[in-house]
């Protein structure tokens, strides 16, 4: 058995979702999030692009129904005992969801049952024929999600191993940056210390482009060497035990532009600004709105985005976010222990120049701690 954590926190976390089922007035818990799965159990595979459910009791009796393949990755990764993992069996025409309700059955489980819609664990298909076969499920997709927002500290200890390969990924990525460097040389070293370090694939690809791609926060397949002047976007994520620390840059070649500097002063003005915002207590849109109104401040309005960040968590593909974003408005209030990535983005189509800034925080007492080693200065190769 493969775990990262102790009994004493999977046996925590387990008697929190419990009472949380209970509060909710649930005889069960249908768990289609594999970060759901991973948080109580350690259970640790891609296997949810099947369909599996993990079902949580109000007693506290925890069970999963999977593939075969996923059999004995449980038993490796989790805290199941072995008659806790069922399996259903696969022929054409099969259909686990009516497996799912026997099981449901055989655990005596006849009051209300609450599941998981909102992940990628339960495709519109298969979710279609949940509801045909338990047509009187309640949705309770942030149950297990608002549990995991606050870490514990062995969790934080997690995300602080997360930050450092982020910031040793920046710096083999900034060693192999340089005029005609080839981007798939920059990406490589980057990703090779992530895993040089012990860590984990992230939740989706590092996102690099450069020249006009710079202007992009998404990843794109193809790649290019760099211009003796040139501009190139960086984003990526540390990733341990699946835990997550982002961060982001775009990194100048050559002599920089005014705009460029112009850009990047105020990201990092932004970048404080947001931290300075952060306060348990506080509502999320806080911090959206400090980030907007020094961008606004700069004449910069046109190259911001409506959103500056969000959780991190232990996440699967396809993406790292871990919910909630900042956004305007957002009235969620922000807790200590919790995660989150800062991403300042200007991405100025007129001028073709774009420049970003960003990092994770954690939430303390009174304010938020950087987790990055890193100093916002501007990037020149």
């Amino acid at each position: 058995m493969t775990l990262h954590f102790d009994a004493a926190e999977y046996s925590t976390r387990q008697t929190i979702a419990t009472k949380a089922v209970q509060d909710a007035g649930l005889d069960a818990l249908l768990l289609f999030a594999p970060e759901s799965h991973l948080w109580l159990t350690g259970y640790d595979t891609f296997g949810f692009a099947m369909f599996q459910a993990m079902v949580l009791t109000a007693k506290g009796d925890i069970h999963l129904l999977t593939r075969m393949p996923d059999l004995r990755q449980a038993r490796y990764t989790s805290t199941l005992a072995d008659d806790h993992i069922h399996i259903w069996p696969e022929f054409e025409g099969c259909d686990p969801t009516k497996d799912l309700a026997r099981l449901l059955a055989d655990l005596g489980v006849t009051g209300a049952i609450g599941f998981e819609s909102d992940t990628v664990g339960l495709t519109d298909r298969n979710g279609q024929a949940l509801r045909a076969t338990l047509p009187d499920l309640r949705d309770h997709s942030d149950l297990i999600r608002t549990l995991r927002r606050i870490k514990s500290p062995a969790e934080i200890a997690m995300h602080r191993r997360a930050a450092v390969l982020s910031d040793d990924a920046l710096d083999a990525g900034l060693a192999a940056t340089h005029a005609s460097a080839f981007e798939g040389d920059i990406l490589a070293a980057m990703q090779g210390a992530v895993f040089k370090g012990g860590g984990d694939y992230a939740g989706n690809e590092f996102i690099i482009g450069s020249g006009e791609g710079a202007l992009l926060c998404r990843y794109y397949s193809g790649r290019r060497n760099l211009d003796a002047q040139d501009q190139l976007t960086l984003e990526w994520s540390g990733a341990y035990a699946r835990y997550h620390a982002a961060m982001m840059r775009t990194v100048l070649i050559g002599t920089p532009s005014d705009t460029h500097v112009r850009m990047h002063a105020a990201a990092a003005e932004a970048l404080c600004a947001c931290e300075a915002a952060i306060k348990p207590g506080a509502p999320m849109g806080d911090v959206y709105t400090a980030h907007a109104n020094v961008f606004d401040a700069h004449g910069l309005s046109h190259a911001r985005l409506q959103a500056c960040g969000y959780g991190m968590g232990a996440v699967y593909n396809p993406i790292w976010v871990d919910f909630p974003m900042f956004y305007e408005g957002n009235p969620l209030l922000m807790q200590q222990g919790q995660v989150f990535f800062l991403h300042m983005i200007l991405m100025d189509s007129d001028a073709g120049a774009a420049m970003t800034l960003g990092h994770s925080v954690l939430v303390t007492e009174t304010g938020c701690e950087r987790l990055s080693r890193h100093p916002l200065d501007l990037l020149v190769r």
